[in-house]
């Protein structure tokens, strides 16, 4: 097979520019040109090798990989997927990371000969997503620090979202709901594919640069106008209806398409749950998680919208659910926030026992 996607690897570690070659070599259209070991190294080479896609270690003496990240966007964007720690730090850089235009990112094995093959076929899946993407302009630049929020509200949600969404997330997500009021009627649930611990980091983020309230998601927290819950890495999310309010409910159930947290868990709850009062939202992403959860939103008489093409980094688990008809709506990023608006009416509040 011809060798089609141009890899550069660039890690201070000479241990990782071994492994990373060596997991990429299980694939035969993947080809590594070069590695280097900082920065500085890293613009060098992409100048002279001209590659498809770079894998770039955060934390590197000399030029970082946040530095090297600024330059390869101001230069000549390239897709770059960020090799990440499984700590506190970590979890902060990547999402610093996402939010200056990496593509995506892999956590490094805390145990390489254990969980070698497992990060292999994700990084091999990404790195070939990569390779195919448009890189999309950041779509940030307007959103102010700390908005001002609005104090929660007593009155049940209008309707209850629940979005989810994979590769490319993290920016969308921010970019959609900066584009929300702090009143927003709704309630927001949100399945974004990330380990633990980074979800944490992701709500922080989010909290900090929309007027929503946006928290980690726990079992219990109530479903409330204005506020957006993120269903923790390596959990499930559901929502359940009580008579005196309605929440969430977290489980460690078996993985659902690969995944935990499963888009589809979540959407399949808000379907059973609410009805008619549902919307269901799939957003950029690689795989089909959410489909059917979406399939079983319509069936119940609910909105589903799938993000559209173009405004997608991978168009993947929208494409999927449009393509098996459970999309009624498919609607550009852009414009995603007014549609939210104009269907979350003030009109008609979710009422426990509807």
């Amino acid at each position: 097979m011809r060798k089609s996607v141009r890899v550069l690897v660039v890690d201070d570690s000479a241990l990782m520019r071994k492994l990373i070659p060596q997991m990429l070599a299980a694939d035969e259209s993947i080809e590594v040109v070069g590695t280097a070991m900082d920065g500085t190294f890293c613009l060098k080479k992409i100048e002279e090798l001209k590659p498809n896609v770079v894998t770039l270690d955060l934390e590197m003496p000399g030029m970082n990989g946040i530095d090297a990240l600024k330059e390869i966007m101001r230069r000549q964007p390239v897709p770059v997927i960020v090799f990440s720690s499984h700590s506190t730090e970590g979890a902060s850089v990547t999402m610093k990371a996402l939010g200056l235009g990496a593509f995506d990112f892999v956590t490094k094995p805390k145990d390489a000969s254990a969980h070698m093959a497992e990060t292999a076929k994700e990084l091999i899946a990404k790195v070939k997503a990569a390779a195919d993407c448009k890189l999309k302009p950041r779509m940030l630049s307007g959103v102010p620090p700390k908005p001002e929020k609005v104090k929660a509200s007593a009155a049940a949600p209008t309707k209850v979202v629940a979005i989810g969404v994979s590769t490319g997330g993290p920016q969308a997500v921010e970019y959609l709901l900066s584009q929300l009021p702090g009143d927003f009627p709704g309630s927001i649930t949100v399945v974004q594919h990330m380990p633990e611990g980074f979800t944490e980091m992701f709500a922080r983020r989010l909290d900090e640069v929309c007027p929503l309230r946006v928290k980690e998601a726990q079992s219990g927290d109530m479903l409330q106008p204005g506020r957006v819950l993120i269903c923790p890495g390596s959990r499930h999310m559901k929502v359940k209806r009580l008579p005196l309010g309605d929440i969430v409910v977290l489980s460690d159930d078996p993985h659902v398409n690969g995944h935990r947290p499963s888009a589809d868990v979540l959407l399949r709850s808000v379907a059973e749950e609410f009805k008619t009062q549902a919307i269901g939202l799939l957003m950029t992403g690689m795989g089909d998680d959410g489909a059917e959860g979406l399939g079983a939103i319509k069936k119940e008489g609910g909105m589903t919208i799938a993000q559209n093409e173009e405004s997608c980094v991978v168009f993947g688990m929208p494409k999927v659910a449009i393509e098996r008809g459970y999309a009624i709506r498919v609607v550009a990023l852009d414009v995603m926030g007014a549609t939210l608006q104009a269907l979350c009416g003030r009109n008609t509040a979710v009422r426990a026992g509807n």
